[in-house]
Formats: C-alpha cells, structure tokens, sequence
C-alpha cells in the first residue's frame, strides 16, 4: 500500500515559553515507528511574541517529518488545542504536551490499540523525568505517578482523562462546535471535560500501558506549595458549582473530615504519607467550595 493511502496522524504539540523542552518532544518525535500509517506534527504557539518560532525552524530545516507551526495570540490553553485541531489535516489526532517527550513506539502503540480494540481513542501512561535528585517524600509519595491501567481497559471516570498522552479518530469532532471548553483555558480541567462530553455521546476510550510519554518534573514543581496548589486547581476544575446538596458534596465532606483528623498521625508515620493525604484534603476541599460557588483558586499560575 502507498504512503498516500495509509491513514495519517496529526500529532498535536500545545507550547508556552518552553523552547528547550518543545526541542526535545520534536527531537523524539522525529525517529517515531510508523508501520501502516503517516504522521506529521503541528506547534501552536500560546505565546502572542512567538516565542517557540526558532526552535520550530530549526527542527524544520533538518526533519523528514513534516512540522507546522502556527500562534494563538489569546492565552488560553482550550483555544491552543482548538487552532491545533483546526490546523490538523490527519484521520487521527494525537495530543502531547510541549513538556513531553515519547518512547519510539509511542505513536505506534496508540494507533494498534485503536484498531485492535475498535476505539474511538486511546490514552496512555505519563511517567515523571525528574530534574536533578527529587525529594526522597515526593518520590515515596507517589504524588507524581498517575494511575495505569492493564491495556485494552475501557475508560469511563474523567478523573482518568487527560490529553498529555492521547490518540482520538477525527470523526469525533466532526459536527462539533465545542471541542476543548475555553471556559477551562486559564485553570486547566479542559482535557476531562472534553473526553468527558465526549464519552457521554457513546465514545469509547481505552488504555495502551505500553504508549509511554516521559513528562519533565522540573525542580520547582518537586515543592511542596506546588502540590497543594495543583489539588486545589484539580478540586475546582471537577466539581460542579451550584451542586451543594449532591453526593458529591457528601463525600468531600466525609473525606475533609478523615482527612484533616489522621493528619497528625500522618506527620508522625511518616512525611511522604502526610504529603499524600494533605493533597487529597486540599483536592476535596477546593471540590467543596466550588459546590457553593467560592473558587479558592481563579486560575493556572504554573
């Protein structure tokens, strides 16, 4: 079969101000396994200076995979993804984030997953590069490890979705108006909420374990303040406001609760369990208040 009947992949890259990392994701991107399709890659810049301009160009001078680039002058990380996909031309879609960068398999994974299990997309595993020697609390903790699941799993929770490792047929845009909510452009949450429309219209999503992206951890995010102000981001992006009287309500309630009272205990058994449970109580806490419509967090600062 010739190149020009294999189906084609745009690989979605949304960037700001990280030009050394953004060459890099392009870097690993460039030698990716591609048996039974073509894939090309599309930078959409969120900074209005074009700031990621140069290390585009310079990765353009010398690939043999085709590279676009364009700017989203308005900051606003669900517009960004949105100017990807409208400049994306493949029959899939991937996303990975500008802090990122793949296994040689990765696209490969992705695309054999969808067709083995008849998909309409797949996500995959996110595993943290840490910069320099991490605290020895924030590796025990496991406060940078997200859940993975065995591979060919359907996923259904939002708190799963995510767009940093992610593999979508086109077909699942097609007719919409709303892809990614900018309402979530300046706190995050943009991705679960999509994926989450999404998966209540009957789209299907599951799980490749072995779609492997290596996400920076650079050194100010191995703090504790960091930590805490992403639970309280996280919180306020999957609640609901107005929903006071809710089940949801009730169990952040009851976990505040739990969580605020074995605190102590915690500290004491041992820091990485403090820092764990510590996060979850913020996570719940910011949940709560965003029921009663209080955002302790207005948006993204990291």
């Amino acid at each position: 079969m010739s190149n020009e009947n294999l189906p084609h992949i745009s690989v979605c890259i949304p960037t700001y101000k990280r030009p050394a990392l953004l060459d890099r994701c392009l870097k690993a991107l460039q030698n990716q396994e591609c048996s039974g399709f073509t894939y090309s890659i599309t930078v959409v810049d969120n900074d209005i200076n074009g700031s990621a301009s140069e290390t585009v160009q310079g990765r353009q001078s010398r690939s043999a995979v085709e590279i676009r680039y364009d700017i989203e002058p308005e900051q606003n990380i669900s517009l960004t993804r949105n100017r990807a996909i409208g400049n994306s031309n493949g029959e899939f879609i991937a996303f990975i984030d500008d802090d990122e960068f793949p296994e040689p398999s990765w696209l490969q994974k992705l695309f054999d997953a969808c067709r083995r299990f008849s998909a309409d997309g797949v996500l995959g595993p996110v595993m943290p590069y840490f910069e320099g020697t991490p605290p020895v609390w924030l590796v025990k903790s496991g406060l940078c490890l997200r859940k993975s699941f065995q591979t060919g799993t359907r996923l259904n929770n939002p708190r799963y979705f995510r767009a940093g490792n992610l593999l979508f047929s086109r077909h699942i845009v097609e007719g919409e108006t709303l892809w990614f909510d900018p309402s979530f452009g300046r706190t995050g949450g943009e991705d679960a909420d999509f994926l989450g429309r999404m998966a209540k219209l009957g789209r299907t999503f599951v799980w490749c374990d072995e779609a492997v992206v290596h996400e920076e951890v650079p050194e100010e995010r191995q703090t504790r303040s960091y930590h805490l102000r992403r639970a309280m981001i996280r919180g306020l992006t999957s609640a609901t406001p107005g929903l006071l009287l809710s089940r949801g309500t009730l169990k952040s309630v009851v976990a505040v609760i739990a969580y605020t009272l074995s605190l102590p205990f915690l500290l004491v058994a041992g820091h990485h369990l403090f820092m764990r449970y510590l996060v979850k109580d913020c996570d719940h806490l910011a949940k709560l208040f965003a029921y009663c419509g209080v955002k302790l967090v207005r948006e993204r600062t990291f």
